[in-house]
């Protein structure tokens, strides 16, 4: 199959890689001619662990291309795919659809004979139709279909997720559609990886309601891990007593500094705005917004309490920035609400992260970058784990402490046990739901 892949973002660029590596020729387009120049140097603009490897093995197999040139790309296309960002619209908390229509605008000019276009993106209900609407409107002589086939992809395990899913889903409206989505994804039918073959309007919603979902999960934990600090509980024991349970599971059960990232944070405000227009408000998913910004303003609490009510003048060692490990994506991370906050109590900040220093150095003014933990950590007078890398879940407690100023440990990943901490050394200690 041809394939045109619009949008060389994370969930574009992942896309195109592994439908390359299934056989497919794919084109994929950027408009920004120094991301195509990057791309074709074998440069991959993201982290993601074995992506460069895949792209480079496609490349040279012939397979995956990039172009800035969408006509060229969509010529002759089986299918098309918008992978293009739809991020919060500022104001209302609604989906910004503009890039995806803008794209589907384009496509439609270019079209030379039928194809699928596919929405990729993460967009609200009915969007897929107002596509259908768009490319109808800028060439009426289109011959296309239009499929919604939101992607499940974890950040920092994308290329596994995507050949080893565990269900793909599609939203069509006939069989010829139906026929070339099958084709495309052939190699993971082929595999018994589940294909859910529905609606538009299921395919779009069951994206948000499975986000949706998995952000309740976070902030329920979240709200229990605060409960049980009062009544002397652990969360750990807690989440793994229910985890247990195989009507609950144990995934998403981990108390920590709230979710951040490119998905949960704009998908449940979408969402959220969904339901009032629609005049069916979901308290739940509203709730969980709420929870997970509250869950944010109390690990600086705890930070604070830590230092006995005051970070003026005192110097924090924060060891990671991304919005979870194994990315380099900071968008709405908790580091971005709790450095800068930090910052402006008048704390002097020194961070470490093993791939967030190039957006962090933009997104975190005013902060310090060091080498290692333990240089972070040299006369600090305060640790504090925002990201659990594995590079810090192995650290010499012993040596950290021996080399700070006040050797205090705020663990908000619950890395270390608190017995251990106090053994190497560290005179105060913090964890979550502990």
């Amino acid at each position: 199959m041809k394939i045109a892949m619009i949008g060389t973002g994370y969930v574009g660029l992942v896309s195109g890689v592994c439908f390359s590596d299934f056989g497919h020729d794919v084109v994929c387009v950027d408009k920004l001619p120094e991301k195509i120049a990057q791309l074709e140097n074998g440069e991959v603009p993201i982290y993601e662990p074995g992506l460069e490897n895949l792209l480079a093995k496609n490349v040279g197999a012939g397979r995956l291309t990039f172009t800035t040139d969408i006509c060229a790309a969509v010529h002759g296309a089986d299918a098309i795919f918008i992978a293009v960002g739809t991020p919060t619209r500022r104001g209302d908390g609604h989906a910004d659809l503009s890039y995806v229509m803008a794209a589907a605008e384009e496509v439609a000019k270019a079209l030379t004979g039928y194809a699928v276009i596919v929405t990729k993106s993460t967009v609200p209900v009915g969007t897929n139709r107002k596509v259908a609407e768009v490319v109808a409107k800028a060439n009426p002589a289109a011959l296309f279909d239009v499929a919604s086939n939101p992607e499940f992809l974890r950040e920092g395990a994308a290329i596994d997720d995507f050949m080893k899913p565990d269900r793909v889903v599609v939203g069509v409206e006939n069989a010829r559609a139906r026929d070339v989505m099958g084709e495309i994804y052939r190699p993971l039918y082929l595999r018994d990886f589940p294909v859910v073959y529905t609606d538009l309007e299921s395919a779009e919603m069951i994206k948000y309601a499975a986000n949706a979902f998995l952000a309740t999960k976070i902030s329920f934990i979240n709200e229990i891990a605060a409960l049980c600090e009062r009544v002397g509980a652990d969360v750990k024991s807690v989440a793994r007593g229910m985890g247990l349970d195989g009507r609950i599971g144990p995934k998403f059960l981990h108390a920590g500094p709230g979710y951040g990232g490119s998905c949960f944070p704009k998908d449940t405000q979408a969402l959220a705005r969904i339901g009032q227009e629609h005049g069916v408000p979901l308290r739940i998913t509203e709730t969980v917004i709420t929870v997970n910004d509250m869950t944010k303003r109390r690990m600086l609490d705890k930070i604070v309490d830590l230092c006995g009510g005051s970070v003026a003048g005192i110097t924090i060692a924060v060891l990671g920035v991304t919005f979870k490990p194994e990315t380099d994506d900071m968008r709405e991370a908790p580091s971005l609400t709790i450095v800068p906050a930090l910052i402006g109590a008048g704390a002097k900040v020194r961070v470490v992260d093993p791939h967030g220093r190039r957006e962090g150095q933009v997104l975190l003014p005013g902060v310090m970058w060091c080498a290692d933990p333990y240089d972070a950590a040299d006369k600090a007078d305060l640790l504090v784990i925002l990201t659990e890398w594995n590079e810090f879940r192995a650290l010499d407690l012993g040596k950290l402490a021996q080399t700070m100023q006040q050797p205090r440990l705020a663990d908000l990943r619950n890395v270390y046990a608190a017995k251990d901490a106090h053994e190497a050394g560290f005179t105060a200690y913090a964890g979550v739901g502990r």
